[in-house]
C-alpha cells in the first residue's frame, strides 16, 4: 500500500502570500529588463509587429508553445481532470491535435501570404476595405474572449494565493494583471512579448515536469496505481470513464461534440497563433517553428493527464471545489501538497507569468489589427507613414487593457479552460472557412468572404449569449437570470458548418468575379514564397 501524505490545508496558504509575491516580483523584475531591452530596436512597425522577423524557428515554435499554453492549459485543464477524469482530459487531446491542421492547411501558406496580420492574407485577392474590416471585427472578438479566460485565470490564482474570496479584492487583482499586460506591450512591442513567451514556456514546462515527476514517483511510478488512487479518493470509478461530465444526457452528448469540433479547428484560426508566424524570416523556418512547438506542447499535455489526476487524488475535487479559486486552483494546491510553500510560490509565479505573457501577445494582436487594417488600411487608405501605425497601435493597446480589465472580472470564477474553448469556437466560425477559401478556392469571393465572417462571428456569439454560458444555470455568468434559449454550452458544431455553408452561398450568388491575376498571384506566393517578405528558404 502506497502512504499518501495528509490533505491540504487550504487556510496554511494564507502564509505563504509574501513568498508567492516575491517570487511573482523577481519574474516581473527581470521579464521588464528584458522588455526594456528588446524595446531598443522598435524603429518600424515590422519591428513592433513582427519583431523584425529575427526569431528562428525553433525561438518561434517555443514563444508559440508560451503563447498557446495559457492559463487554459495550466489551470484549466488541470482542474478538469481533477474534477471530471477523462472527460477533462479531452480539452488536452482537442487542444493538440488541432495543430496537425494549423500544420497542414495554415502556417507555412499565410507566412507567404501576408505581412502582419490575418486580414492580409483575407484581404490579398477581395476586396480591401470591407475585408479588412470584417478580419479586424472577428480578430477583436476572439482577442476579447481569450482575454476574459487569461483574466478569470488571473482572479482564480490571486484569491487563491492570498485568500481573497471578496469580489472587490478579485478585482483590484485583475486590474493590476492588466496594468502590467499594457506596461509590457507598450514599451516591447511583439519583440519584448516574444522573450516573455520564451522564458514563460521554458518555466511552465519545467515546472510542470517537476510536479510530474513528484506525483509519479509518490506511486512508485505506476500510472496505474496514480489512477486507482484518484478513485480511491474521489470514491467514484467514473472518473476513469468517458461521460462523467459529458455524457448523462443525449444534449451533454451533443456538446461535447461541439466542444471538440471548437478545439480541434479553432487553433488554425486564432489570431494570436497566425501572427507569431510572421515574426520568422522564412516559410522553412515557419514549418520548423510549428513542429517545434508540437513537441512541446503535446509533452506537456501528457504532463496535465499525471497532474490532473495527481491532483484527484492527493488533493480531491472536494477540496478543489472549495477553494478560493475553485476549479482552477487543482494545480497550486497541488503544488504546495507537493513542495509546500515554495514550489507553490514558484509554480504560481509561472502560473502568472503564464497569464501576463499571453494577454500580452493577445493584445498586441488586436492592436496591430486594428492600427493595420483599420486606421492605416482604411481610414487613412494606405497613406499613414510607419510611426504614425506604430502610435496608433499603442493607443488601441491602452484600450484594450482597460476592456480585457471590465471583462476578466464579469467572468471572474469560471473555468478557464472552458472560456477558451468559447474563443476557439468564436475563431474557426469567424475565420477558418474564410482562411481555407481563400488559399485553396480560386472561385472563391468577397461577398463568400463577408457572409462567411460576419455570419460565422455572429451565430456564434448570439448562441454563447443565448447559452447555459451566461443565464440559466448556477454557474452561468448571471446566474438569476435564465434566458437560455440554446441548449449546448459551446455553438461550434452549428456555428463552423454555417459559417462554412454563408462562404460557400454568398459565392455562388455573387455574380461579381474577383481579379485572376491577384488569384493566380497569391496561389504562386502563398505556395513557393516568392514575393513575401525575407521569404527565400536557406
Amino acid at each position: 500500500m502506497i502512504a499518501i501524505p495528509a490533505a491540504v490545508d487550504v487556510a496554511a496558504l494564507k502564509d505563504t502570500t509574501l513568498l508567492n509575491m516575491g517570487i511573482f516580483g523577481l519574474f516581473v523584475a527581470v521579464t521588464m529588463v528584458i522588455v526594456f531591452r528588446a524595446s531598443r530596436n522598435n524603429k518600424t512597425a515590422a519591428d513592433y509587429y513582427a519583431a523584425g522577423r529575427s526569431f528562428t524557428g525553433s525561438q518561434n515554435g517555443t514563444a508559440i508553445a508560451g503563447d498557446y499554453l495559457s492559463a487554459a492549459s495550466f489551470l484549466g485543464i488541470t482542474g478538469a481532470i481533477a474534477i471530471n477524469g477523462y472527460d477533462g482530459f479531452m480539452y488536452s487531446i482537442g487542444f493538440l491535435v488541432a495543430w496537425l491542421v494549423a500544420l497542414l492547411l495554415v502556417a507555412e501558406l499565410l507566412r507567404n501570404t501576408g505581412k502582419f496580420t490575418m486580414a492580409d492574407v483575407l484581404s490579398f485577392r477581395l476586396k480591401q476595405r470591407p475585408v479588412r474590416i470584417a478580419a479586424a471585427i472577428s480578430t477583436l472578438a476572439v482577442c476579447f474572449f481569450y482575454l476574459l479566460a487569461q483574466m478569470a485565470g488571473a482572479g482564480s490564482l490571486i484569491s487563491l494565493l492570498l485568500g481573497i474570496s471578496d469580489w472587490g479584492g478579485q478585482a483590484l487583482v485583475i486590474i493590476v494583471v492588466g496594468a502590467l499586460m499594457i506596461m509590457y506591450v507598450l514599451i516591447g512591442g511583439m519583440k519584448g512579448t516574444t522573450w516573455v513567451q520564451i522564458i514563460k514556456a521554458m518555466l511552465l514546462i519545467a515546472g510542470a515536469a517537476v510536479m510530474t515527476l513528484w506525483v509519479l514517483a509518490i506511486y512508485g511510478f505506476n500510472l496505474s496505481a496514480l489512477l486507482g488512487g484518484a478513485v480511491e479518493t474521489a470514491k467514484n470509478p467514473a472518473v476513469l470513464n468517458p461521460g462523467l461530465q459529458y455524457g448523462k444526457s443525449d444534449t451533454s452528448k451533443l456538446d461535447f461534440m461541439s466542444l471538440g469540433l471548437a478545439l480541434v479547428l479553432g487553433t488554425a484560426a486564432l489570431p494570436h497563433v497566425l501572427m507569431r508566424f510572421y515574426t520568422v524570416p522564412t516559410a522553412k523556418e515557419a514549418r520548423k517553428s510549428v513542429v517545434w512547438s508540437i513537441w512541446l506542447i503535446g509533452i506537456f499535455y501528457l504532463f496535465t493527464l499525471v497532474l490532473g489526476y495527481g491532483a484527484a487524488a492527493l488533493v480531491g475535487a472536494d477540496t478543489i471545489k472549495g477553494a478560493p479559486g475553485g476549479v482552477n486552483s487543482a494545480a497550486p494546491l497541488l503544488a504546495f501538497h507537493l513542495g509546500g510553500p515554495l514550489l507553490l510560490g514558484f509554480i504560481s509565479a509561472v502560473a502568472f507569468a503564464t497569464i501576463l505573457a499571453v494577454v500580452a501577445g493577445l493584445t498586441i494582436t488586436a492592436a496591430a489589427s486594428f492600427a493595420h487594417d483599420i486606421y492605416a488600411n482604411v481610414i487613412a487608405k494606405g497613406k499613414a507613414d510607419a510611426a504614425t501605425e506604430v502610435r496608433v497601435a499603442r493607443r488601441t493597446v491602452v484600450v484594450i487593457g482597460i476592456l480585457a480589465i471590465l471583462g476578466g472580472i464579469f467572468a471572474n470564477g469560471q473555468n478557464v479552460a472552458f472560456l477558451v474553448a468559447l474563443a476557439f469556437a468564436v475563431a474557426a466560425s469567424a475565420n477558418l472557412p474564410t482562411i481555407i477559401y481563400s488559399l485553396f478556392w480560386r472561385k472563391f469571393t468577397t461577398q463568400g468572404a463577408l457572409w462567411s465572417m460576419y455570419g460565422g462571428l455572429a451565430s456564434a456569439i448570439l448562441l454563447i449569449v443565448f447559452s447555459p454560458v451566461v443565464s440559466g444555470l448556477k454557474t452561468s455568468m448571471i446566474p438569476g437570470a435564465n434566458f437560455a434559449l440554446f441548449p449546448l454550452s459551446n455553438p461550434g458544431i452549428v456555428s463552423i458548418p454555417l459559417a462554412f455553408f454563408l462562404g460557400w452561398l454568398g459565392t455562388t450568388l455573387d455574380k461579381r468575379r474577383e481579379d485572376v491575376t491577384k488569384q493566380a498571384e497569391m496561389e504562386v506566393r502563398s505556395l513557393t514564397g516568392i514575393g513575401a517578405e525575407k521569404a527565400v528558404d536557406h
